[in-house]
């Protein structure tokens, strides 16, 4: 199992290498300079001063030694500093993950709580007019955008109502009601109809037939073989669900200005910020690396026909 992870480790490194040299080309070769955004709501400022703050913040630097100088000061913990608020890049981030990491821990646990259940009880009423209502719910749910459903929300229950902030309010929970259920409602209309699908699929297998021939209730038959077998696939979408919540969902925290790290990379892509949007990617890169691999991982203890051999590869 080491073994393993340190061949899956070794393998992904070039792929995290390989995306940040291209979000960090993509920047440096964009029409606009961060230096001129920086200076222009300050009026009007010389080219001296201009290309003096370039030097100062090595943008006049040749592409290459730019790239190797921030990928050497990644490697050792400093991703350098914010250009608009000087701040180090490390702890800002670190100052917004708290507010997505909550944002992502109760998508998740809300996404989970409803679409199970849901998934379910279409699967086992098939064709029945509890499943084709449920199937109608999630058929819309995943046909709307997350900023159309914000407004939505945002509307009823914030200007109708009354009953919930609309801004992220830090300290007030009631605040993290309207991003939830922005994010929910998208998540738990795809994870309500795979569940339906792979339940399905499983009472369809020939074990499940035996197993009522022998006289075994259907309660019986669906929570010890149906459901063990389904979380194979729910770990698989609550491992890409989590990794792309962590990078920060930008619609949804924009629209709620839910002050998270989705949030901070829009603000940082607007101002052209480089070592935040750089720190982001990287964020974003390993997360869904982390992610993957321990989704592979815990397939090993969910699943006894998944195995790893001594040479770190699936049998």
């Amino acid at each position: 199992m080491t073994k393993y992870v340190i061949n899956r480790l070794i393998q992904l490194l070039p792929i995290l290498v390989g995306i940040t040299f291209l979000t960090f080309g993509m920047m440096r070769f964009t029409a606009d300079d961060a230096v001129d955004i920086m200076y222009e709501r300050t009026g009007a400022v010389s080219e001296e001063v201009k290309a003096a703050k370039r030097a100062e913040l090595g943008l006049d630097k040749p592409f290459w030694e730019q790239y190797g100088r921030w990928l050497r000061g990644v490697a050792t913990g400093d991703m350098g500093r914010s250009y608009i608020s000087g701040k180090l890049v490390f702890e800002t981030f670190a100052a917004k993950l708290p507010a997505t990491v909550l944002l992502m821990l109760s998508s998740v646990v809300l996404t989970v709580l409803f679409s199970v259940p849901l998934g379910i009880i279409a699967a086992v009423r098939q064709n029945s007019r509890t499943d084709y209502g449920i199937r109608a719910l999630t058929f819309i749910g995943n046909s709307l955008p997350n900023f159309f459903v914000a407004l939505v929300l945002i509307y009823v229950f914030a200007l109708q109502l009354g009953l919930l902030p609309i801004m992220g309010v830090s300290g007030d929970l009631r605040s993290l009601v309207l991003p939830t259920l922005t994010l929910s409602i998208a998540m738990g209309a795809k994870y309500t109809r795979q569940i339906r699908a792979v339940v399905l699929d499983e009472l369809s297998k020939p074990y499940v037939t035996a197993a009522k021939s022998r006289g075994i209730s259907d309660f019986v038959i669906l929570t010890k073989s149906v459901l063990p077998s389904t979380m194979i696939m729910i770990i698989t979408l609550l491992a890409l669900s989590m990794g792309s919540l962590l990078g920060g969902t930008a619609i949804v925290e924009t629209i709620f200005m839910w002050d998270g790290v989705g949030k901070m990379a829009v603000d940082a892509i607007l101002s052209r910020d480089y070592p935040l949007i750089q720190a982001y990617v990287v964020w974003m890169s390993v997360i869904y690396v982390v992610m993957n691999l321990l989704a592979d991982l815990t397939y090993h203890y969910l699943d006894p026909r998944v195995r790893y051999s001594s040479g770190g590869d699936e049998v």
